[in-house]
This record gives structure tokens, sequence and C-alpha cells, in this order.
């Protein structure tokens, strides 16, 4: 089974196992708002577990190892044992896998099949917990982005087609397509720089990792307002920071073809700012036309033009 945002199809060689997928790009993990950085390396690749002797000594999850459990899915160095049933009730890839004849295997622990699984731990365990509790998202903040962002990386790959679309559905109040939506996110951003001081707001994950997220997710929704936020950087910021609070953009896994993007959408942006306040100046404007006309929808109108066309200019 396959949907259409699952980059490649899935295919089982003549032994049972599955080939590797090929990972996502390289990256590194972020914490400041302000500075554009990569995501944490995931490496995308599942295979049936046939004998890790030569790996540290794995330990049982504290919270995800239930007793009843007919499966066990090793990821780094952590054992989860879960259940094929709740696995198979949410995920298609799982649901197929199952399916299939299983090959006679000795690698049991406790009288269950173990299958290694090549993603982070911690993702993961995300994973599992939302699958079994439900999915518990925060603030939109960094750190709700970390978890999200692997939540979504894995319904991605595994095919759970339901906790995928709620994971995108809590990114896009961050990362809206509307200018109702835009101003709400700001308006946020604004009362937490009041507190924290300017500049220091760390309310949203950086731009960078989102386009690099919806690019490995296939989430195009997501593109538009990360695009614009990340326009909203000086070119100094963008290419040559490189200091405590994180690399450059000029060291991230940005495609030719996204910095080109970029690059056209920031001066599509400051030409459309500069012709608006020259028309702005110009007695044909309505802003000069009297008094009444100096009304906030008027300048929500004028505003509203000058984004849609940022917008439009950055997701071409």
């Amino acid at each position: 089974m396959q949907t259409s945002y699952y980059p490649t199809p899935i295919m089982i060689s003549a032994n049972g196992h599955y080939p590797p997928r090929s990972p996502p790009p390289n990256g590194l993990s972020r914490r400041s708002a302000h500075s554009p950085r990569s995501s944490v390396d995931r490496n995308s690749q599942i295979a049936a577990s046939a004998g890790d002797g030569a790996l540290a000594e794995p330990s049982k999850h504290a919270d995800l190892w239930f007793c009843d459990g007919s499966i066990v899915l090793r990821a780094e160095d952590t054992l989860f044992r879960v259940h094929k049933s709740q696995l198979a009730r949410h995920s298609a890839f799982f649901r197929d896998l199952f399916s299939l004849p299983q090959p006679n295997t000795t690698n049991e622990i406790e009288g269950c099949p173990v299958l290694r699984l090549y993603d982070p731990a911690e993702d993961v365990e995300n994973l599992l917990t939302a699958l079994y509790d439900g999915p518990n998202f925060g603030k939109n903040d960094p750190v709700d982005f970390r978890m999200v962002s692997g939540i979504l990386r894995l319904a991605t790959k595994y095919l759970v087609d339901s906790l995928r679309t709620k994971a995108l559905v809590h990114l896009n109040r961050a990362w809206p397509n509307s200018l109702k939506g835009w101003d709400a996110r700001e308006d946020l951003s604004r009362a937490d720089e009041m507190q924290s001081g300017p500049g220091m707001s760390n309310i949203y994950p950086s731009p960078a990792d989102v386009v690099i997220l919806a690019r490995e997710v296939n989430a195009p929704s997501l593109l538009p307002s990360a695009f614009y936020d990340l326009s909203r950087y000086h070119y100094t910021q963008i290419f040559e920071q490189d200091d405590e609070s994180g690399p450059s953009i000029a060291h991230l896994p940005l495609s030719t073809a996204d910095l080109q993007r970029l690059a056209l959408g920031k001066e599509a942006s400051q030409h459309a700012i500069t012709t608006l306040i020259r028309s702005m100046g110009s007695h044909s404007h309505p802003l000069l036309l009297g008094h009444h006309a100096h009304s906030h929808h008027s300048c929500r109108r004028d505003f509203s033009e000058l984004v849609h066309a940022g917008h439009s200019a950055l997701s071409l």
C-alpha cells in the first residue's frame, strides 16, 4: 500500500528483508528560533534484526514495555515491547508487513520476535506514545517542533495517515497560509518578545528547519510561511552568522533551488514594499484622498496585498 506523499515504493528482497531507505539530508540540531539551522540527522532505514551482538547492550523502555506485547521493536539501544495489532491498526506499513509469512528466527526476547528500526529512539518513543495515548502536541515552540517533526517523519515513513494529518494540522497553526493566521502567529511572537526582550523571542523554531522538514515529508503547505519568515532575515544573518547561536544557512542542506527561491523571494518582497511606499506617496493613492480613507481596513488591505505578493514569490 502506498500513498501520494510516500516517496518510493516498499520492496521486499528474496530473503524477506527490507532494503535500507535513502537517508534524509544531514543537519544540525537547533534551539534558537532566531538562527536558521538544520534538523537533526534522521537515518530512514528499516530491516528485520538478524543479530546485533556487536552493538551496545539494549535496555527496555520504562513505559513502552507491555508484558502482553507480541513484538519487540529496537531503536538504537532501546527496546519497546508493543502489540502487533496496535501497530497494524494505525500503520498500513506494519499491517502489510505482519500479513506476510514471517521467517524463522532465533532472535527473540521473552518469546517475541525482534524488529530493528533504524530510527532515533526518541522519535520511536514519541510515535508509539502517540499511537497508544493519542498525540499530545505543545505550543509549536522549538522543543515541541523537535517532537512533532520526529513524529511526522515516522508517520510519513510508516504510513500512519491519521497521525501525519494531525501533525500537519498542528504545524500549520504556526506556519499558516492565510493573513489571518499569520497575524495571530505574529501577535503571539510580539507578546513573547515583550516579555523576553527584543530579538530574544524563542517561541517558534527556525524557518530553515521547517523548510527542510517540509521537503523531507512532502508537506508543501508549510513552505510559504517558512520561506516568508526566512526572507525577513538579513543576508548577513543568513550567510555570514556562525557563532555560539549556531551556524549560518550556508552550512545547511537547503537545495540550490530553495536558496534561489529564497533570494528571489526576498527581492520580490523588497520590490513590493518599495512599490507600496511609492504608491502611498502619489496623489492617486486612496490614503491621500481624504482622512476618511485613512482607515484600518484600507491599511490592512494594502498590507494584505504586500504579504500576498511576498508569499506568491516565495511559493514559485
